[in-house]
């Protein structure tokens, strides 16, 4: 396990983001918070936002793409009920963030990008942490891991989606979870999708705000 330093001068707003806007809400998932608490949000961030990088709101990070509030991350984070044995799917890596908390409470990531910019940023960061269990691609994350015969336990979209992707559906396994904030270019509905007997059957958790998925089975490009 990755350990990090406590001691620094982030300690402090940590400790309040996982009390205020974490505990204080409905996050509720010891494993999600015990991470959360002891992650570097401010590595993930452009050095001139570091001061903010544990307000819970959005953050730019270049591209057009942003880092998600603190609160959405635990919370797509904790609908995926994650025991630590599952291999995920992450459908835009963006700042690397979402990427480091599944990959200490999961077995393995996979990751999909379409900013080559963006995933050599993440796969820095990940690195100077020790984080190993994670495999990056630079590609179209709506048409899934380039390994069609790929199945995943769990699945889950950093970006808003029209409906779920056919390739998405099909790599996610029997069983298993898809989260992903679903609806039109400016507001979405975060869903989770549990697959049972081939079928992706759908649970409403709240009205969200992201970056469009941009490709073949999402939205177009603007």
């Amino acid at each position: 396990m990755v350990s990090f330093q406590e001691s620094d001068r982030f300690a402090e707003q940590r400790r309040q983001m996982i009390e205020q806007d974490l505990k204080g809400r409905d996050i509720t998932d010891p494993r999600v918070l015990e991470v959360m608490g002891r992650l570097p949000r401010e590595w993930f961030v452009k050095p001139e936002y570091a001061a903010q990088a544990y307000a819970d709101y959005p953050l730019a990070i270049g591209l057009g793409q942003t880092i998600s509030q603190p609160y959405i991350v635990a919370l797509m984070t904790q609908c995926l009920r994650l025991k630590g044995d599952e291999t995920v799917l992450e459908i835009g890596t963006g700042s690397g963030y979402q990427t480091a908390v599944l990959a200490l409470l999961c077995k393995k990531v996979y990751t999909i990008e379409r900013f080559s910019e963006l995933s050599a940023r993440a796969q820095a960061v990940l690195a100077r942490l020790g984080i190993e269990n994670v495999e990056f691609f630079v590609g179209d994350g709506s048409a899934g891991w380039p390994e069609e015969k790929m199945r995943f336990e769990r699945i889950l979209l950093t970006a808003a989606i029209p409906s779920v992707p056919k390739p998405l559906e099909k790599q996610l396994a029997e069983g298993g979870l898809l989260v992903a904030p679903v609806g039109e270019s400016w507001t979405q509905t975060l869903t989770v999708y549990r697959k049972e007997n081939g079928i992706l059957h759908p649970a409403s958790v709240c009205g969200c705000r992201f970056v469009k998925l941009i490709g073949q089975y999402g939205f177009s490009e603007p």
